[in-house]
């Protein structure tokens, strides 16, 4: 394999500092939450077409009718998911937001077994219910904070369980599509669900202080474009496992900018729940390596896809 031109464990902690970003300048924005994912997507959009060659074109005209509504699917799945996670961090604090929406791999955890028959592992079940108890913790110290706290978790939550679909059906369409076309696809779909959306409610498109604009566009380059675009680059170099594991420091990075930039504080609860989901992540990450290993042993040395 030919060597980086850049540090991909650089760019691994670029791309989770990105993605860290993105509460905050959920929280420091004044527009309503499904205006600030409209926005989000809709920039996002924008800043892709550059990168539409022909081939991504030619493909995306191409697309057969089952991918393209699989797609539909992942974009409102995604539009939802963020209305609900900027809706939660309304009521409760960037750390139990964030850290809740990291339960992410124990939710597609159980969607694989649900929809794909994986097969599920002792160690995995015993790592879902050390995070679920980490979660309960969290959830019981908000609730003594407030009963909207706790309503923010459960918005957290439900965040958390869309995203799980979107990237689920992401793990079909994509065996068939390049990353480019489908991510097009899907940010559109998206960018009109949250737009029939904002109409429905009857939400604001404009107009907004010029901060909020500047906030739209830094959340459409870092979180979305920046950060996860690092993250699938970082997989050519990286493994899977690694690039998981780097993730869970986002509710930690998220938390630390909460404190500096908002004044917000890291109540007992908080710490402690978020200390035991992490652990649960990372023995469910450690158990997941293990079996990809046991079944494919080239799979977690480098041996990928290009």
């Amino acid at each position: 394999m030919q060597e980086p031109k850049f540090n991909p464990y650089l760019a691994l902690a670029i791309g989770v500092a990105s993605v860290s970003a993105s509460a905050i300048l959920v929280k420091v924005s004044s527009a309503p939450s499904g205006v600030i994912a409209f926005y989000r997507l809709l920039f996002s959009v924008f800043l892709m077409l550059p990168f539409l060659s022909k081939r991504h074109i030619s493909e995306l005209l191409k697309l057969g009718k089952k991918d393209l509504v699989f797609s539909i699917f992942a974009g409102v799945f995604l539009a939802f998911h963020f209305i609900l996670w900027f809706e939660s961090l309304d009521y409760t604090s960037v750390a139990s937001s964030t850290v809740l929406v990291t339960l992410q791999p124990l939710f597609a955890f159980v969607g694989a077994f649900l929809f794909f028959k994986d097969r599920v592992t002792i160690p995995a079940v015993l790592s879902g219910v050390v995070a679920i108890a980490g979660s309960v913790v969290i959830s019981w110290g908000d609730l003594q904070i407030s009963g909207l706290a706790l309503w923010g978790d459960i918005l957290a939550l439900l965040a958390c369980a869309l995203i799980t679909g979107y990237l689920l059906i992401g793990q079909s369409v994509r065996k068939r599509i390049s990353s480019v076309t489908y991510t097009f696809v899907v940010y559109a779909a998206s960018t009109l669900t949250l737009l029939l959306y904002v109409i429905f409610t009857g939400e604001s498109l404009a107009p907004y202080p010029a901060a909020d604009w500047i906030y739209f566009i830094m959340l459409a380059i870092f979180p979305n474009l920046l950060g996860h675009s690092l993250f699938n680059w970082s997989l050519k170099w990286l493994s899977t496992t690694t690039i998981s594991m780097a993730i869970l420091m986002e509710p930690i990075g998220a938390s630390i900018l909460a404190y500096l930039l908002l004044g917000e504080k890291i109540t007992w609860t908080q710490g402690l729940g978020g200390f035991i989901i992490i652990t649960g992540l990372v023995l469910y990450l450690k158990s997941k390596k293990k079996t990809t290993e046991a079944s494919d042993p080239l799979a977690e040395i480098g041996v990928k896809e290009t």
